[in-house]
């Protein structure tokens, strides 16, 4: 099972339930949480394995081989218990090569389950593709709220030709018709050229929307020109924050001003461009937040931003931002307390604002989808009834987001 901060405890007992319907089952943990607190889940549950670090994939073959008496060790990475004594085989390799996976089963994941509801997809069925593991930002540790570190302590991605191959299976056998991949930040320069320049060779452009995670900064106007030839749709940009003092604190490695340029030319070569933005920040001030608010209001008013995600910070465990916010007194609820890690309430102390005000910034950053120069915009937009499809859907999916934060 993989789990998540705000639902482990959720996890522990039903594994108390699993082992007491069958007490000869075995368990395996695996995800970010468990890959920073292993020990937390070996002493808090009957759990038999926590496989740490990002490649659980190749563990998990291990560990099943190893219960099979198919290989005699289990590789580094893996904690278990011994005679009631939790164990470790040690620090997580990072020298697994990415290009020997075989292609996700996705039958037996029953993808079309998740290839219609979803804000990502323009044209349905659409499905995911993850090439890389995980972002290639990492100076000085990369951003500090990112927890991706601790899985993947060194950027890996597959061959440009083995994304393009699975795309082609993608369009072929499944008839997806958009495809977004999840790597934490799309690999950039050759690797990016190539894999463009394999997509209008095979005309997947033609047959299929591809959109991905973008760093701002990265590309050149020339880059996102081919991008679209390719047949990229979207790019959904990490904004995060309008204050420089914040953005360089998380240490995104960006400047307001670079933002603001990448959104101009990625939507003056045609793409779509998505947004993500943070309130919450710890000892950010009322106008900092305020900073946040009216960098996005201008970026989607204006055209240089088509739709936006508004979150609360969330410091997980794993990330320097969790380290940092224990050593300051940052946390408003305890280490253990991993119910409220859920987005529904702010995690971290604001020096300016109450938790009230704090989900209240995240409402009204949503309702900037109903401003009448955003509504009168995206109505000239429309051009064809796929467009209007995607657009009564996002309507939905914004009033729930308001219902969240209301």
């Amino acid at each position: 099972m993989e789990t998540k901060t705000p639902v482990v405890k959720n996890h522990w007992k039903i594994i108390a339930q699993i082992k007491q319907t069958n007490p000869e089952i075995k368990l395996a943990l695996c995800g970010d949480h468990v890959t920073a607190l292993p020990r937390e889940s070996m002493e808090n549950s009957k759990v038999d394995y926590v496989i740490e670090g990002g490649d659980y994939d190749f563990l998990l073959l291990n560990l099943v081989e190893y219960l099979n008496a198919r290989v005699k060790t289990l590789e580094a990475g893996i904690w278990y218990k011994e005679n009631g004594e939790i164990k470790s085989t040690g620090p997580f390799r990072l020298d697994h090569d990415l290009n020997a996976l075989p292609f996700i089963d996705r039958d037996l994941t029953k993808w079309w389950l998740y290839s219609q509801k979803n804000g990502n997809y323009k044209k349905i069925p659409g499905t995911y593709t993850m090439v890389g593991r995980d972002c290639w930002w990492r100076k000085d540790g990369g951003c500090t709220f990112c927890a991706w570190p601790t899985l993947f302590p060194i950027f890996r991605v597959r061959k440009p030709e083995s994304l393009v191959e699975e795309v082609g299976i993608l369009i072929d056998r499944y008839g997806v018709r958009e495809v977004f991949d999840d790597t934490g930040t799309f690999p950039v320069g050759n690797w990016l050229r190539k894999f463009c320049s394999l997509m209008i060779e095979k005309e997947y452009n033609n047959e299929v929307f591809f959109s991905c995670n973008m760093r701002f900064g990265a590309l050149t106007r020339e880059d996102y020109q081919l991008m679209k030839k390719a047949g990229f749709r979207m790019l959904l940009f990490g904004l995060e924050s309008g204050s420089q003092r914040f953005l360089d604190e998380i240490n995104k490695g960006v400047t307001v001003e670079e933002m603001i340029d990448s959104c101009k030319k990625a939507k003056e070569a045609g793409l779509e461009v998505h947004i993500t933005i943070m309130f919450g920040y710890p000892n950010a001030s009322r106008d900092e937040e305020f900073q946040t608010y009216r960098l996005a209001r201008k970026l989607m008013e204006e055209g240089y931003a088509d739709t936006l995600q508004s979150t609360l910070v969330m410091p997980y465990p794993g990330s320097r931002l969790y380290e940092t916010a224990l050593e300051n007194g940052w946390l408003r609820f305890s280490p253990g307390e991993w119910e409220h890690w859920d987005m529904s309430e702010p995690v971290l102390k604001s020096a300016d604002m109450s938790p009230e005000e704090v989900k209240r910034m995240c409402d009204e950053t949503y309702k900037l989808f109903l401003s009448p120069r955003y509504v009168l915009r995206r109505l000239l937009s429309i051009r064809s009834f796929e467009d209007l499809k995607f657009g009564f859907r996002g309507v939905r999916k914004v009033i729930g987001h308001i219902r969240d934060f209301g």
